[in-house]
């Protein structure tokens, strides 16, 4: 079953991103560009209204600075994030808009819009919309203008309007985009923090930081053996010397994430073990989730990798989009090499220091390196891929 996909996103005023619009997204996208280009901030763009969804928006917004950090510099009016996105391949293109502001008794919803398209043809209808904490909805699996449509007032204005109404039966749609959201998987990996040991108990999912390592292969032993098996055996093909890995449950009740090497008899601790081994065993795992999220973020996997690695990483990136939808900031030629030009943006610093993105298809005297088999990694490498500032 195809997974959601978001086809456009539209952020305004959110840091370096003062305006930027992201059309015709890809299954698998990927965001290149210099040090200190917005790449990172677009990333925390997924991070933020994830973490609206799952702890709250004050706790998200107090984590970030508030809108003294958040706002663009010299900008005024809301901070605005807005996605469009299909269920499914065939399904109505829905449209999620969001626009936060501040009060002096702290962050507020200013307003807040569900709608879809009726039809090729048909205008928009907005089932959900919201100011500063009340507003109406539309109930039914397919609310329409004939439907009831529902007048509530929220506890607090700076409660989202889907996080509460998508907790009821009656709002199937609202429930899908909540759902939707808060499944987002942005990975802040981290290789310190996959050798722990962790307290036993399998669990499904990996963490942002990879410290449950231990116990998501717990699971799949449990659980998923075959993916497992798929897992470890890629992982040998890649490693030199590497035999197997294993969680061993300790009388204290914590688990140990051990790696196998070939000539010797005894595993190592993955204390010990390589970063890179550990990093590339976290990737395995969460691109291969036999129940992935609904959207994986990755930033810069190319960190304690061998270049060599990075081609069959990229591909297998791509492979997992059958399943999920995948954005991956990047500085690798190798990772880039195994990418479709339409897969690819870069980012850049206008004259005016916010970020712009230029699909880079698009930069003038591309087309004819890539209509003789140019790759992608090759031009960023020889600076074919010049932003066009202004």
């Amino acid at each position: 079953m195809i997974p959601p996909r978001i086809e456009r996103l539209t952020v305004a005023n959110y840091r370096a991103l003062r305006s930027i619009d992201l059309k015709d997204l890809t299954p698998l996208t990927v965001f290149i560009g210099p040090n200190g280009s917005g790449k990172s901030t677009l990333f925390d763009v997924f991070a933020f209204l994830s973490e609206c969804f799952s702890v709250g928006l004050r706790q998200a917004w107090d984590k970030r600075g508030r809108f003294r950090e958040l706002r663009s510099r010299d900008a005024d009016g809301p901070i605005t994030i807005e996605i469009k996105y299909r269920e499914s391949p065939l399904s109505r293109l829905i449209t999620y808009r969001l626009e936060i502001d501040e009060t002096s008794a702290g962050p507020t919803i200013k307003y807040e819009m569900l709608r879809w398209k009726r039809g090729s043809y048909g205008q928009p209808f907005r089932f959900l919309e919201f100011w500063n904490g009340s507003g109406i909805a539309a109930t039914g699996d397919l609310p329409d203008e004939v439907d009831e449509r529902e007048t509530f007032e929220l506890r607090s204005p700076d409660l989202l309007a889907v996080n509460t109404l998508g907790q009821f039966s009656v709002h199937p749609r609202v429930a899908a985009l909540r759902e939707f959201i808060a499944s987002w998987h942005l990975s802040y990996l981290s290789a310190s923090d996959t050798r722990g040991t962790p307290e036993a108990g399998p669990q499904e999912h990996l963490s942002r930081t990879g410290d449950n390592l231990a116990n998501v292969i717990q699971y799949l032993k449990e659980r998923h053996s075959r993916v497992l098996e798929a897992i470890v055996d890629t992982l040998v093909e890649r490693i030199p010397q590497l035999e197997g890995i294993e969680a061993e449950m300790l009388t204290d009740g914590r688990l140990l994430l051990q790696i196998k090497d070939a000539p010797f008899e005894r595993p190592v601790l993955a204390k010990f073990a390589s970063d890179g081994t550990l990093k590339l065993l976290s990737y395995l795992v969460m691109l291969h989730d036999p129940s992935p999220p609904r959207l994986i973020g990755i930033e810069e996997p190319e960190n304690f990798l061998h270049p060599f690695l990075l081609y069959q990483l990229a591909e297998e990136c791509d492979q997992a989009t059958a399943r999920t939808q995948l954005m991956v900031t990047t500085h690798s030629p190798y990772i880039l090499n195994a990418l479709r030009p339409k897969q690819v943006r870069l980012m850049y610093r206008a004259e005016d220091g916010y970020s712009r993105t230029a699909h880079i298809k698009d930069i003038v005297g591309v087309d004819e390196f890539f209509a003789e088999g140019a790759k992608v990694g090759d031009l960023w490498m020889e600076s074919h891929l010049t932003p066009p500032y202004g």
